[in-house]
Parts: C-alpha cells; structure tokens; sequence
C-alpha cells in the first residue's frame, strides 16, 4: 500500500534549536502544508552526541510554535531493525565493503584518477581476504562499511538552488561502531514514511546526490529537494548559543514567529497567515543575519 505523500521536519537532538532550525521546521511545514501533503518529525538520535531530553524539549518547542504533524513522532532509535535489513540487502548483493580507513588516512591518500577533491580514495574498496585481515590485525578497531558506487558525481534538481552536481563517492552506510550512518538512516527513514518532500538547510544540500543515489540503488523514489538558506549571525558564522537570544526559551513564542515572519520578507504573521501568503518563488535566496537585539 502507498502511502500519502509527505514532507518532514528531523533535527539531531545534540542542542536545544535555535531561531535558524526553527525558521526551517517553518519552512518544511509550510512546504508540505501548502502541497497537500503530510507532515512529519522525525528525531535523529542514533549519534550518541544526542540526548533524549533535548529531543523531547526539541519537540516541545515545535509544538509551542504551533507546528503540527499528522503521525506520532519517530525516534531513530526505534528503527535499528530498519537499517540492519537494507544493511544486509546490500551486502547480499555484493554492494558494501570494510573500510578500515581513519580520517587521517584518508587525508594522507592520494586521490584515484579522475576523482574529485573530497571523495573517498578508494583504498580499501578491492583489499583481498588476506589484506583486510591484515588491515584488522592493524587498526585492532572494527571497520565500516562503504556503499561501492559506480560513479563519481551525480546531479539532482533542488526547488531553491536549480541542478545542483555533488560528489557520489564510496560513502559509508555503517560506521565502525555499528551505528547506521546519517546518508542512508535518511533515505531509508524517508522511503519507509512515504517522505517525497525533503525541506532542510542549505549546508546539507552536498549530501544530496548520495542519498538520491542511494535511493535510485533500492527502488525509492527519489524525493523532491528544497535547501532553504541557513541563518547566520552577525560575523558572518553560523548561529550558535554564543549569539545571545537564540532559543525559544530566550526568545518566546510570540517574537520568535515574527522574527521568522519577517525573516521571510512578511509583516509579523502567524503560522496561517504564513500559509496564505506561501510562495516558493519569493523565498529569500541568500542568509539571514540573525540580530537578537
């Protein structure tokens, strides 16, 4: 049975969100909302960085906003099963390999012929039996599994940025403590609940062409992209605790949804008077510098 169509909102819980996650989750409902389709969250805490009680207050805070979802919020963790069955999908089909690489390693490497700057080198990928032990016997650490791809670029369409071309490189699907690596816990939390609408920060649009790839690899269908611009702060950086009144603690309800309103080229609006007034074309196509005072 297929499912309805839907967009999602999925933040780490490692910090409490600030005005710029926030201003996305606003975005990625107002995306799914304005097209019909459902809303979902979904909390990425397989990292252990995360903490479940920022999570829940994470939750907390979308709601005081007046975010709503039309499925009960998914935790990650809850999904182990999940991931282990596409794991083994691909291994029985002679797609995945150890990888005993270490960051260091694979800075140090040189780069395969025709390869682009930041892909994976491809040292491990065509080790025989004897050298992965070898590489075992070495690191005394287990290794992680990388995706072996037929490619080394791939292109998809973004609704903000147009034809966006990134690196497909051998990335890894599980890293070697056994947790399920970010690029395919996406695309198998996305397929699994019908997600055909993918609404998040700019910064994440280089992962894109490997979770379409991926996805292309096991039949999904590949979702709709839109990476709205991230919010900055003064200097120029990234918004961090740092920046004074970020968080909706600090902030409050009321300021922080005009702020967000404004943010977007609006008079101080709810979230339904957002929705009236929603139009992709018009979004803001450059940071917003977020100024607390």
């Amino acid at each position: 049975m297929s499912l309805t169509p839907a967009g999602r909102f999925a933040p780490s819980p490692s910090a409490d969100l600030h005005i710029g996650n926030l201003r996305t989750a606003v975005l990625a409902w107002l995306f799914a909302r304005s097209t019909g389709r459902r809303f979902l969250l979904r909390v990425e805490d397989l990292d252990d960085r995360t903490f479940a009680e920022i999570g829940t207050r994470q939750v907390s805070d979308l709601a005081a906003i007046g975010l709503t979802w039309d499925e009960p919020v998914e935790w990650q963790t809850g999904h182990q099963d999940r991931y282990d069955a596409v794991i083994e999908q691909l291994r029985d089909d002679d797609l995945l390999y150890e990888c005993y690489c270490s960051r260091r390693d694979i800075a140090q490497a040189p780069r395969a012929p025709h390869a682009p700057e930041g892909a994976y080198p491809g040292t491990c990928r065509d080790l025989s039996e004897a050298e992965r032990a070898e590489r075992r016997a070495e690191t005394g650490r287990p290794p992680a599994l990388r995706l072996r791809t037929d490619t080394f670029v791939g292109t998809v369409t973004d609704l903000l940025h147009g034809s966006y071309t990134g690196i497909i490189d051998d990335f890894v699907v599980r890293r070697g403590d056994g947790v399920p690596a970010y690029n395919l816990a996406v695309v198998v939390d996305d397929a699994a609940s019908g997600v055909d609408q993918v609404v998040r920060g700019d910064d994440l649009l280089s992962s894109s062409p490997r979770q379409a790839y991926l996805a292309r690899m096991l039949d999904y269908p590949e979702p709709i992209y839109a990476h709205v611009p991230l919010v900055l702060n003064e200097d120029g950086a990234r918004l961090a605790k740092r920046d004074g009144a970020v968080t909706l603690t600090e902030i409050g309800v009321e300021r922080a949804l005009k702020q967000i309103s404004a943010s977007l080229g609006w008079p101080a609006l709810d979230l339904d008077g957002m929705l009236d007034r929603f139009d992709p074309a018009r979004l803001p196509r450059h940071p917003w510098i977020y100024q607390p005072r």
